[in-house]
């Protein structure tokens, strides 16, 4: 895919862009901070800071750490795709992101992630505290120099991400209050144990496609997705016990936990037809499962918050 070269400034843009260029500049800005992926970092650490905070809600102090987060989460995706631009190339649903096809710089893009790297850690350190600052730190060392070299050496790089993908709600925890109680560990585990029939439905969705990049996504000698399935069962049960210790605990109320076991079940049936059948179909409707299981879950744990 051959475009016009637009790339002049440090930053990968020309000083004076024309005005078919613009759009197309700020939608790869997009494609490489993984906005909607990034949405959904914000959600998670706003959850933490709602379940954190014992009264009323500090929405500046709020404000500050879903700012800086972003920007920690953005530079994560955009130094994730400088890594992996030549694998990128090799799948169908990435071969034209910006940097695999040509759109933009890895120098560019370098330079960008390490940008909203340092302004992320800074802005969390003055604006919110060190310790959610540090936090952030950690999670985007782990997701780039754990989880990313991984995927070329083993299925346990899934284990590795979920835990990079967990930490956003402590961050938020931890914004609100500068400390890491019981509730943070809770919103840890419910994050890390949903990540796991979530990137194994997708994992095998487009197991081809992995492969073919060199990806260890699944693990080996799992033609027929029985070990992929199991897994994904085990966690998805392992999560419907978690999510019932925020009643138990006094962190949300009775509400809570009836539309808990109703999210739950729908989940578990989702995974139980994945494990049955193992077809592409079914990995799909486990994976749209997850997608609308978490936001209904934490949103009602927010607004049953005991």
């Amino acid at each position: 895919m051959n475009r016009p070269e637009v790339l002049a400034s440090p930053l990968g843009v020309a000083p004076a862009l024309p005005e078919v260029a613009a759009p197309r500049l700020v939608n790869d800005l997009l494609i490489l901070t993984k906005a909607r992926l990034s949405s959904l970092v914000l959600i998670t650490t706003f959850v933490g800071f709602c379940m954190a905070s014992r009264d009323v809600i500090d929405w500046l102090l709020l404000l500050h750490a879903l700012l800086g987060t972003a920007l920690v989460a953005g530079s994560a995706a955009v130094l994730n795709q400088v890594f992996e631009t030549k694998v990128d190339r090799l799948m169908e649903r990435t071969k034209t992101r910006p940097l695999p096809s040509g759109r933009m710089k890895p120098a560019s893009a370098l330079l960008i992630g390490i940008s909203l790297a340092a302004a992320g850690f800074v802005y969390l350190a003055t604006a919110v505290n060190w310790l959610t600052a540090c936090l952030a730190a950690a999670t985007l060392a782990i997701y780039l120099l754990l989880y990313t070299p991984m995927k070329r050496k083993t299925s346990f790089c899934i284990m590795v991400g979920a835990v990079s993908g967990a930490i956003p709600p402590i961050i938020g925890w931890t914004a609100a209050r500068p400390s890491i109680g019981r509730g943070a560990w809770i919103l840890f585990g419910v994050l890390f144990l949903w990540q796991i029939p979530h990137f194994l439905a997708i994992a095998w969705m487009y197991r081809d496609e992995y492969a073919q990049a060199g990806f260890v996504m699944l693990r080996k000698n799992d033609i027929c997705g029985v070990k992929t399935a199991t897994e994904s069962f085990l966690f998805t049960v392992a999560l419907s016990i978690l999510t019932m210790i925020p009643a138990a605990t006094g962190m949300a109320n009775a509400v809570y936990l009836m539309g808990a076991l109703a999210f739950d079940a729908v989940l578990l049936f989702c995974a139980v037809q994945f494990l049955l059948h193992r077809t592409r179909p079914s990995a799909r409707r486990l994976f749209f499962a997850t997608i609308l299981y978490l936001p209904c879950l934490l949103g009602l744990m927010v607004f049953t918050k005991a």
